[in-house]
């Protein structure tokens, strides 16, 4: 990762990435603990396409699935005692939406590489809603 992938996903983090957390809050109905391995999703040659492919990959079907999730106080309830935390990574090379998600312990795991099928948001949406809700 050279400086400008460095600086790219650092303003990300500092100025995209808090307002998407509060989205992720507000969808889940609770403060939702995130880990996100800035590290892995910086891959070279890309630091212009973060913001979009960042947002798109990871966050907007993260906050439509729990918005999904969270319709009713049943949902709510199930994934706020189950949920511990959310990870954010790039470290399988895993590029499709049905093979990017898994819970195990309470641990929700996004690992898919950051720039590759950017609009494929609909079957990320569903594959992390169908695997919470198999669990919850």
């Amino acid at each position: 990762m050279g400086l400008a992938e460095r600086r790219a996903a650092k303003k990300f983090e500092d100025t995209v990435y808090p307002k998407l957390k509060q989205q992720l809050d507000a969808a889940a109905h609770h403060e939702v603990q995130v880990e996100v391995n800035w590290q892995s999703l910086a891959i070279d040659g890309s630091a212009d396409l973060y913001e979009e492919a960042f947002t798109k990959v990871y966050f907007t079907p993260l906050i439509e699935a729990f918005e999904a999730i969270c319709i009713d106080d049943m949902g709510r309830e199930a994934l706020q005692s189950k949920l511990k935390r959310v990870v954010i990574r790039n470290t399988a090379d895993v590029s499709s939406g049905s093979s990017m998600v898994t819970f195990e312990d309470g641990v929700l795991t996004l690992d898919h590489r950051p720039t590759t099928n950017i609009d494929d948001i609909r079957e990320r949406k569903n594959s992390i809603q169908q695997t919470l809700e198999a669990a919850l």
